[in-house]
């Protein structure tokens, strides 16, 4: 693929930085290089080959260098610092943006003579030598840029209590849906789903941070309701063996459909939509399902509870028994459903836009740097991929 020629006279290049991602950095990325470059800025894309296969970040206008970051530390890091130093040498770089950990550790590293804005995406859950690892990166990085944002109020208080000079909260919006391409019937019917028959949706990565464990255990315990209800959960992931293995032994109504792009149309076709998530900032599909009017019911944790207000049942981690209880009760509750889905689209209503997110970011790189004009972008993006 041909590369787009940089853009001149708007100042220097923005250099977006991420390690590998399948989901929501991606795609965040994906939607700022097209808000910016819409705006007449150049933008480098700097990340692993599979990112740009997946989320085709020349395709939006913005142009791409090969910056291979492994999702876990390893001495390959320091050829990714290599890598990433004769990206930013080759041209005028006015700012340089990383996303994820990851990405913010071969920043700091790399010492680029640009200011240096690093985004929070994720919380640091793991235990253990790893999580000790991970919690020494979170410091170094807290402290090596310049301004820490954070998709959630928790990592921005995460990262100023780490050292961080300066850190602020930027939502990360979601990529809107594209329509439905089959109607609600239709859907149901792939499923073997009746007219009476509820279908409760689950989105995302299958991973133990998800735990899908607690949705199949609760999902067995409806086996006794009438009409019984059915559990599909798109994504794909590391968990998918273990996830397989307890559907089957405890019987639960879990159909279980790997990666899929048709995530409006499922949520076309589904009645309650669940979160059962350790931790999240702004999840994707919590915030596709409110946008919709789906019912939701989601874990207390991260970002949720200021995402989705009193438009969802929140339920506390890690408790089977809460997520039961939520959900059988929407299930016999049609009227409920009905408010909640009024709710949803209500509160999504107030939840910045992508181009509000762009403009956000171009007026700090405005602020961070003399060469970059500070416009507000268009609409920055096209309809989500339904990667997670």
């Amino acid at each position: 693929m041909t590369e787009p020629t940089p853009r001149a006279g708007r100042g220097g290049t923005i250099a977006l930085l991420l390690a590998s991602s399948t989901g929501g950095v991606g795609q965040h990325v994906r939607s700022l290089a097209a808000g910016l470059t819409s705006a007449g800025i150049a933008v480098l894309v700097c990340g692993p080959a599979a990112t740009e296969e997946q989320f085709n970040f020349t395709g939006v206008g913005a142009r791409f260098r090969a910056v291979e970051i492994p999702a876990s530390p390893t001495p390959a890091d320091l050829r990714a610092v290599t890598a990433f130093r004769g990206a930013l040498a080759a041209e005028p770089v006015a700012v340089v943006h990383a996303h994820g950990l990851r990405a913010g550790l071969v920043a700091v590293v790399a010492r680029p003579a640009a200011p240096l804005v690093v985004t929070w995406h994720n919380a640091v859950l793991s235990g253990g030598l790893r999580g000790s690892a991970s919690r020494l990166v979170e410091r170094v990085v807290a402290r090596g840029a310049q301004v820490t944002l954070g998709a959630s109020a928790d990592l921005v208080a995460r990262a100023t209590a780490l050292g961080a000079p300066d850190a602020r909260f930027a939502p990360v919006a979601a990529p809107p849906l594209p329509d439905p391409h089959r109607r609600r019937e239709a859907v149901r019917a792939e499923f073997g789903v009746g007219d009476d028959q509820p279908l409760i949706l689950s989105v995302g990565r299958l991973h133990p941070q998800k735990r899908y464990d607690l949705l199949v255990d609760a999902a067995a315990r409806w086996r006794t309701r009438d009409p019984l209800p059915a559990v599909v959960i798109a994504g794909s992931g590391p968990a998918y063996l273990q996830l397989a293995a307890r559907i089957s032994a405890a019987r639960a109504p879990v159909t279980l459909l790997g990666h899929r792009t048709d995530v409006a149309d499922l949520l076309a076709g589904a009645d309650i939509a669940v979160v059962t998530s350790d931790w999240e900032a702004r999840q994707l599909f919590a915030q596709e399902a409110l946008r919709v009017g789906v019912p939701l019911v989601a874990t207390a944790v991260g970002g949720l509870p200021e995402l989705v207000d009193d438009a969802a049942i929140l339920v506390p981690p890690g408790d089977v028994d809460a997520v039961d209880t939520a959900v059988g009760g929407l299930l016999g509750d049609p009227a409920r459903r009905a408010e909640l889905g009024q709710r949803a689209r209500a509160q999504a209503s107030t939840w910045p836009t992508e181009a509000e997110t762009c403009a956000q970011l171009a007026a700090l790189y405005a602020e961070l740097s003399p060469d970059v004009a500070g416009p507000t972008p268009p609409d920055a993006g096209a309809p989500s991929t339904g990667q997670r």
